[in-house]
């Protein structure tokens, strides 16, 4: 067989059809190769682009990485809904099914041990946004899509988060002008103060919900192109049967909340709690 071998991820031997059926890197279907135990989930792929140096070097091209990173994700979100998957990491690559073989059996305790402790659980991330003024707008329009109600209490009784929403009245004295900009300042100030506060309480309320917990660094906006300040990015470990409760208590918390935004998003492979890396052969 002609082609370098991509590694999607590690799983125990499972016998359901994946959903969807994914296409795979580079257009192949992945597929199972088992070894002692265990399944490495490849497919292959080229040379002229999966070898070292044309690696090093696609990896420079943004629209290939996007959709090889698409194709990777597509592949470990099916395995997700049928098992538990261990992901690698992107781009794992070996020279053939032996070499793949070689670090299933290298590596044989680091994954019974993982997936003994993940096997039934999924993972749920939920982000935390503080809305500035200048996405204050948006976050009204993104409130009313979530099913927030307009004008509804702010975290802690964010009063002067409203004050921050409405237009300025126009300033008639230097005075007046240097007292609108502290009431703002104020505003804002309270604003910041009670999304962090919510933030906290919601982190605590869902880790009560959870088998574990990771805190990420919040998200730098000019890289994620969210809107609002990140102020808790975070991961969750919920078994797969209580998935519908946690989504459900996090529905909860958020509602009825203004200049604040919660993202949820899942169920993922559980990539945050694996403490696996993958290796490169060639």
């Amino acid at each position: 067989m002609n082609g370098l071998r991509y590694v999607y991820a590690v799983c125990r031997p499972f016998h359901a059809a994946l959903e969807d059926g994914p296409v795979g890197v580079a257009g192949v279907p992945p597929r199972q190769l088992a070894h002692d135990g265990l399944v490495a989930v490849v497919s292959t792929v080229p040379e002229r682009d999966f070898a070292e140096e044309p690696l090093r070097a696609r990896l420079e091209d943004l629209d290939w990485l996007a959709a090889t990173a698409r194709a990777h994700q597509g592949v470990v979100d099916a395995l997700t809904a049928v098992t538990t998957p261990l992901p690698l990491r992107l781009a794992t690559v070996f020279r053939d099914d032996s070499g793949v073989r070689a670090m299933l059996q290298e590596r044989a305790d680091d994954f019974h041990r993982a997936l003994d402790r993940l096997d039934g659980r999924v993972e749920w991330g939920v982000k935390v946004y503080a809305q500035t003024e200048h996405t204050q707008g948006q976050t009204q329009t993104q409130g009313q899509t979530q099913g927030q109600t307009p004008g509804a209490e702010s975290p802690g009784g964010a009063e002067g988060a409203g004050n921050a929403s409405q237009p300025p009245r126009k300033p008639v004295s230097g005075r007046d002008y240097l007292r609108q900009r502290r009431v703002r300042r104020q505003a804002h100030e309270e604003m910041q103060e009670n999304t962090e506060r919510f933030a906290r309480r919601l982190h605590e309320n869902l880790s009560g919900c959870a088998e574990d917990f990771r805190l990420h660094a919040p998200q730098n906006p000019a890289l994620s192109g969210s809107s609002g300040r990140n102020v808790l990015n975070a991961a969750y470990l919920v078994p797969r049967s209580g998935s519908e409760a946690f989504v459900t208590k996090v529905e909860q918390e958020k509602s009825g909340i203004t200049g604040v935004r919660v993202e949820l998003t899942g169920p993922w492979a559980a990539y945050s709690f694996s403490g696996v890396e993958g290796r490169e052969g060639p």
